[in-house]
């Protein structure tokens, strides 16, 4: 079977390109791994008694994890995906042994770019490919890095992005078929191709594509070369709506529960929008060419439409969202609360909630 990236030369890649953290002292991050693992049960607590949503599967405790650790996460879920698809795409054809090994390590040193460039940039991820139902990651380094370019108050700071981030936990463990719901459009994007030989060279010049966007950001190739069947556009709108929701929820959340618990919340909001929207023109560049950019606008186009649904329906209306994949909102309802509330609710649902 033909090996589509060579893993550990991504691994090795990704740790020989990651930047390096700020400096601590080892008493200093013990104390930020203890912090952030303290912080993140509170979290679990106060975002469960504002949206109402308890886990209903186990899941492992959190990881605190450095920049080289986070890659290397990442690597290992990406290979429990991409290698079955790989598998079943490529069949029984095999290109020659000398084509096989430098399109896998090519393929790996561009993985490796890409992953090495996000490590700096992550403050916490909840990951889902590598096992059921997931595993929360909180990136330590960056998480101390971003505070102190805020000049935000440590405990503050580090609760406020564990708000976040376990909201992404809560998401797919108090609704246990998202996980298996998101993963089927990721297969479905796959089986939208119109082959599969065709699939597996896209995804290498996708995979290329990004690694250019990193090392040469005037590059004028775009990601959304590997999108071009109007199948698989279909399929990126499901996810799209489906990320957006789900970025819009935890960004929601950890505003709605911060002034209760967070007395600089203001602030730090104010500072981090500010440092989002910032950047030089370099920095924008890839930004735009990794989909950081499209991620940002999903943060405010998801919390204005989730802020939009709780006015209406309160929050228990709102969570009727995740009653099956049919009630997410479709791409289009994003931008029109009401569409979506009177879909799920019908038109008497469409009055303001009480609470």
């Amino acid at each position: 079977m033909a090996q589509f990236v060579d893993w550990d030369l991504a691994a090795a890649t990704a740790g020989a390109l990651g930047k390096s953290g700020p400096r601590v002292s080892y008493a200093e991050a013990t104390d930020v791994v203890g912090d952030l693992r303290r912080l993140t049960e509170e979290a679990a607590g106060h975002v469960a008694d504002y949206t109402g949503l308890r886990a209903q599967v186990a899941h492992p405790p959190v990881r605190v994890v450095d920049r080289r650790d986070w890659a290397a996460a990442n690597i290992a879920g990406l290979r429990e995906v991409v290698t079955p698809l790989v598998e079943r795409l490529s069949g029984d054809k095999r290109p020659g042994a000398l084509t096989e090994a430098i399109g896998s390590r090519l393929t790996g040193v561009q993985a490796g770019t890409v992953l090495a460039y996000l490590s700096g940039r992550v403050l916490g991820q909840y990951e889902v490919f590598a096992g059921d139902p997931g595993q929360l990651l909180l990136v330590a380094p960056n998480i101390v890095e971003v505070e102190r370019k805020l000049g935000a108050d440590p405990r503050d700071f580090r609760l406020w992005v564990c708000l976040h981030e376990v909201t992404h936990r809560t998401q797919f463990t108090a609704v246990p078929w998202m996980r298996a719901y998101f993963l089927g459009e990721v297969q479905a994007f796959v089986d939208a191709s119109q082959g599969g030989e065709h699939l597996l060279e896209r995804l290498r010049r996708g995979v290329a594509t990004l690694s250019d966007a990193v090392k040469d950001p005037e590059s004028r190739a775009s990601v959304l070369d590997i999108v071009q069947t109007p199948a698989q556009r279909a399929v990126l709108d499901r996810l799209t709506a489906l990320m957006t929701l789900l970025e819009g929820h935890a960004e929601f959340v950890m505003d709605g529960v911060g002034p209760e618990v967070i007395p600089s919340v203001g602030a730090i909001r104010a500072a981090f929008n500010r440092r989002r929207e910032s950047g030089n023109p370099l920095e924008k560049a890839i930004r735009r060419l990794l989909g950081i950019e499209v991620k940002m606008r999903q943060y405010a186009e998801g919390r204005k439409f989730v802020h939009g649904v709780v006015d209406r329906v309160g929050m228990a209306g709102f969570n009727k969202i995740f009653s099956s994949p049919l009630t997410l909102p479709r791409l289009d309802e994003l931008g029109d609360p009401d569409a979506w509330v009177n879909r799920v609710h019908g038109p008497a649902g469409a009055t303001p909630a009480a609470g």
